[in-house]
């Protein structure tokens, strides 16, 4: 019954919304069937188990088409799926579909693909590449969806749609069968509507895997039972200067209000000093890294079907094909010496508040398909400050809704946490959940 219902709201909403690239529906249904049997038999895989949930459409599976908002992958079929497919399938989770997203997860969609539409307004920003994983999830049309962060998609989509976002450790989850953009920089994580439904993802998939080389074999990997709301002992890092800048005004005073709360449960305020390089700085930090590892990925496309690409994503990689492997070391050694300094203020406390990018905005079809002139006007509303260094870095991150404004447009503040710390970050974010119900308001359809 509650797969048919989801399936019901997916064929009702999705016309108008179009966040599922692939709707896979006959799948869906024999999960489900297969769940309720082993369920009322008393094997009971765990909270995921008969729940139905889906995919962003860069992870494969088998038999399944995984186009990754590429023309030039319209057609492919896995023979096997990824590794955060297999987790939730033991978990016993029921797979929807796949999701739309930008052109090979960066910023702009292939003319050929949809626009996915936020639920709190058509006219309004989706976010980026995790786009319809943030519109599924916050329109109520899964329990929850896989996304990806290179540069913020899942920060910035968890943030346009209002839903909570678990942006792991690097190496935490396995990359393994989900389709590249910059492979020292791509994470994978869960998108849902609270916390302890994120965690509940997270822990069945998170975990070594020895087929991908940069996966973690070290350190606690299940996120505990989120029992406790008081937060007494831990510390909140704050720089009022850092997240004040350029930020809309409304999303200041939510995040100074969750200041509040925080310190009610108990967390000590402290005060650091994060880095202080604007977006653009930020950007040329992140973008010769982007565009030589996305060249790499995308060797056996081009240039020699260059035609059939956006021109936002084949821009980034031109950029990357003109770069040379020392341009790329030395972009590496700039990488580094940010990322020490980021780490060394993320180290004296056990999180850092901040925007989740910024505010949402609206824009037009043109922006979205990455005209240049258009697309000026989006990347002014790009807070990269506070997305890109978790990246850098491969630090976790917790974006959790805190708020609207006059317009029913979501607030979104976000946790920053030092490596390995997503248990941390999580029982912060499920004590603000548990006193706040920001998180339990969606949009109505």
């Amino acid at each position: 019954m509650l797969t048919e219902h989801m399936l019901e709201r997916v064929n009702q909403l999705d016309a108008d919304l179009l966040s599922y690239a692939t709707v896979t529906d006959e799948l869906a249904r024999a999960q489900a069937e297969l769940a309720e049997q082993e369920i009322l038999q008393g094997n009971y895989r765990g909270p995921l188990h008969g729940v139905p949930v889906a995919l962003k459409d860069l992870c494969f599976t088998k038999d399944v088409k995984t186009m990754g908002g590429l023309k030039v992958r319209r057609d492919f079929i896995p023979d096997y799926d990824a590794t955060v497919v297999e987790k939730l399938r033991n978990a016993g989770a029921v797979l929807l579909g796949k999701l739309n997203l930008t052109e090979g997860a960066l910023s702009a969609y292939n003319p050929d693909f949809p626009i996915p539409k936020n639920p709190w307004g058509e006219t309004l920003w989706a976010g980026v590449s995790s786009s319809g994983s943030g519109v599924a999830v916050a329109a109520g049309l899964c329990f929850a969806a896989i996304g990806t962060d290179t540069g913020g998609s899942i920060r910035y989509p968890a943030m346009a749609n209002g839903v909570t976002g678990l942006k792991p450790t690097y190496g935490r989850v396995s990359r393994y069968g989900v389709l590249p953009l910059a492979e020292s920089l791509d994470h994978v994580g869960p998108m849902a509507r609270s916390v302890t439904d994120a965690a509940a993802m997270y822990n069945a998939i998170a975990g070594f895997d020895d087929r991908d080389a940069t996966s973690l074999a070290s350190g606690a990997v299940r996120i505990p039972p989120l029992i406790d709301t008081e937060l007494k002992g831990l510390r909140l890092g704050i720089d009022r200067a850092w997240f004040s800048n350029g930020t809309d005004a409304g999303l200041l005073q939510a995040i100074e209000t969750a200041i509040l709360k925080f310190s009610e449960v108990g967390m000590e305020c402290v005060e650091v000093q994060m880095p202080q390089e604007g977006p653009m700085e930020y950007r040329n930090l992140w973008l010769p890294l982007t565009g030589y590892e996305a060249f790499q990925a995308h060797r056996d496309f081009f240039p020699s079907r260059a035609q059939e690409y956006g021109g936002y994503l084949r821009a980034v990689l031109e950029i990357g094909m003109k770069m040379s492997h020392s341009e790329y070391v030395e972009a590496n050694q700039k990488r580094e010496e940010f990322n020490q300094r980021f780490n060394a203020e993320l180290k004296k406390v056990d999180a850092v508040i901040c925007p989740s990018g910024g505010m949402v905005f609206e824009v037009d079809s043109a922006a979205q398909y990455g005209d240049a002139e258009a697309m000026k006007e989006v990347v002014k509303h790009f807070q990269g400050q506070f997305t890109i260094p978790a990246d850098l870095a491969g630090t976790p991150t917790l974006s959790l809704p805190c708020g609207f404004n006059d317009q029913l447009q979501p607030y979104v503040m976000q946790l920053l946490g030092n490596n390995l710390a997503e248990a941390t970050l999580c029982r912060i974010g499920n004590a603000y959940q548990s006193v706040t119900q920001w998180h339990l308001c969606h949009p109505n359809l």
